[in-house]
This record gives C-alpha cells, sequence and structure tokens, in this order.
C-alpha cells in the first residue's frame, strides 16, 4: 500500500499559499507507515509548531496497473472518502527554501487520516461532490470536485506513467482553499457530501 498526493490541484489553495497554478498534476508520496490506523490516538508531532490540515478527496485503488488510458481510468478506482493530509507547513517552508524535497513535512507516521469508504455506484457525478471539514464544530474547508483543476480519471491515468498503481493503494486527489493550523485540543471532522467520514481529536 502506498499513498499517491497530488498537490496544489484547486486554483485558490495554490494561491493562498502563494504558489503557482500547475500545467501537469503535481505527485508526492507518503508510504505505508503515514496511515494513521483507525480508532488509534492522533499525536500533534513534536518536530513541528505549525502543524496544518488539508482535507481532501481520496480515491481507493482496485485493480493493478500501469500506463492507464485516462479513457479506462475509471476502472481503477471502487471507492471514495476524504482525508487528512497533514504537513508541518513550517518544515515544508524551509525545505522548498532550499530546493530539497517535501518527506520531512508530508511523509511522517501517521501523517495520512482516512475516513470510511463509501463504494462508488453507477450513478456517481466523479465533477459533482461536495466534501468539507469542521474545525470545533465550524467549516474551515469546503470544497467542489467541479473545481479541481486534474479530475480523477485524469489523475489516475498521469500517475500510472510513473508509478505501478496496486490493489489498495490510496490517492489523496488535492485540497481546496481553507488549508490552515490546529492546535491540541482541536476537534476536526470531515464530511463527503452531508456524511460525517472521520472525527479525530488532536491530542
Amino acid at each position: 500500500m502506498k499513498f499517491l498526493c497530488i498537490g496544489r490541484n484547486y486554483v485558490e489553495h495554490a494561491k493562498e499559499l502563494g504558489n503557482e497554478v500547475p500545467e501537469e498534476p503535481v505527485i508526492f508520496m507518503k508510504p505505508q507507515s503515514a496511515l494513521l490506523q483507525s480508532n488509534a490516538p492522533f499525536y500533534y508531532p513534536a518536530f513541528t509548531n505549525e502543524l496544518h490540515y488539508e482535507c481532501e478527496v481520496v480515491l481507493r485503488i482496485c485493480k493493478n496497473g500501469q500506463y492507464i488510458q485516462e479513457s479506462d481510468a475509471g476502472n481503477y478506482y471502487d471507492a471514495i472518502s476524504v482525508g487528512i493530509d497533514f504537513t508541518a507547513r513550517d518544515i515544508q517552508a524551509e525545505l522548498k527554501k532550499k530546493g530539497l524535497p517535501w518527506e520531512k513535512a508530508k511523509a511522517w507516521d501517521n501523517s495520512a487520516v482516512l475516513g470510511k469508504w463509501q463504494p462508488i455506484g453507477e450513478g456517481l457525478k466523479k465533477d459533482d461532490i461536495r466534501f468539507s471539514m469542521k474545525k470545533n464544530g465550524a467549516f474551515v474547508q469546503q470544497g467542489h470536485t467541479a473545481d479541481m483543476i486534474h479530475p480523477f480519471d485524469k489523475i489516475v491515468s498521469y500517475v500510472s506513467q510513473f508509478f505501478s498503481l496496486n490493489i489498495g493503494d490510496v490517492i489523496f486527489t488535492g485540497t481546496p482553499k481553507g488549508v490552515g493550523a490546529c492546535v491540541v485540543g482541536d476537534e476536526l471532522e470531515g464530511f463527503l457530501g452531508d456524511e460525517s467520514m472521520f472525527k479525530l481529536l488532536v491530542q
């Protein structure tokens, strides 16, 4: 299992962090150890003073594949959810200044939170999915897949040109605007439409 993550996939999010809007999907990865296990506590990591949440729609890969055509990409994922790509923003800023990779800021243990999976039905409109996250009961992020720069099938096809996809892999498809800091004691709750997919207490 691996996490394939897409950065800067919403124009307003790229702008809020002062980044250029990319012409191609920006790919980074998290290892299996990044997964916060179900019902495990989440602890604020000691190595950062600026922990940011990034709520995203995530896809579950159900079929092995490589060099997948965009027209066939929908056959390679069978479930959808929302999750958090946690980022140590202060560390990421320092790495970016030096032109270094982001792994220390993005791929540390327990940096990936997954909500419960919802099987994808035939009636799913991929460009009409609402998702959101609350912090302490108030909405901090609200996204819509119609606003994605690169839609699901393009993402799956694109990443498969570089990395083989395997059953059980997960793709984080990018976060909308509204990312921000969280502190010990904050409660984060992610929604797919109106359905709660995860609840998390920062400890």
